[in-house]
Formats: structure tokens, C-alpha cells, sequence
């Protein structure tokens, strides 16, 4: 038993394909499409049910297991898994950036008029 080691078996999912020199191969045009559908039809399911989060411990990943958990193994198994962490952060970061403008809208913010700011792209 090693100093992390759990008495739980976790199974991952299996590694992606490699070439003879060890790199990973790069997912393909239809590869890509297969998983950008799953992810469609994943995140169209946690509307339905009102889910944002489905990646928290808690409420939204209990529910999101419960009503779209199909679709999240379809997603698993179309998706490389670190596809899939991506895609369920950037959902989250994407409602709360939405949630911010509109908040800082009803505020009274105002976009700055084009010039001012930080400068960008200068190196």
C-alpha cells in the first residue's frame, strides 16, 4: 500500500492513442465533431434541468448525474478527458462572466470608448 494510495479502485478512462515516438495523436476532424456534439447534447440536457455546474461537489454534479448522465458518458467517451474538464469549466466561467456584465450593466457601466485602457500587444 503506497502513501497515497486509496482502498478505492477508481477506473480511468483509457489513454489516448500514441505514436511510435510517444507523442499523442491528434484528434481527428470527424473525432472532433463526434465530441463538440456530445458536448452539444450534454450541455442542451443540463439546460433543460437548469444546471450550470455540473462539475462542484455538491446540488449540480448530484443532479447533473441524475438527469444527464448518459449524455455525460457519451461526452466521456467521445472526449479526451481533459476536453471535458474544459468544457464544464468554461460553461461555468461563461455564466458567471454573463451574470457579471449584466450586473455591471444594471449598475451603470459603460464600455470605454476605443483608446483607453491597458495597452495591447505591445511587447
Amino acid at each position: 500500500m503506497g502513501l497515497f494510495s486509496s482502498s478505492q479502485t477508481t477506473s480511468s478512462p483509457p489513454s489516448p492513442p500514441t505514436t511510435t515516438d510517444g507523442a499523442f495523436v491528434a484528434p481527428t476532424r470527424s473525432s472532433r465533431a463526434s465530441c463538440w456534439h456530445a458536448r452539444d447534447a450534454f450541455f442542451a440536457c443540463l439546460d433543460v434541468h437548469g444546471i450550470i455546474d455540473s462539475v462542484k461537489e455538491g446540488e449540480g454534479k448530484e443532479r447533473a448525474a441524475k438527469e444527464c448522465g448518459e449524455e455525460d458518458k457519451e461526452l466521456g467517451r467521445e472526449c479526451v478527458a481533459s476536453w471535458v474538464t474544459y468544457f464544464k469549466q468554461r460553461r461555468v466561467m461563461e455564466h458567471n462572466k454573463k451574470l457579471t456584465l449584466e450586473r455591471l450593466k444594471t449598475e451603470g457601466a459603460r464600455p470605454m470608448p476605443d483608446g483607453m485602457g491597458p495597452p495591447r500587444g505591445s511587447a
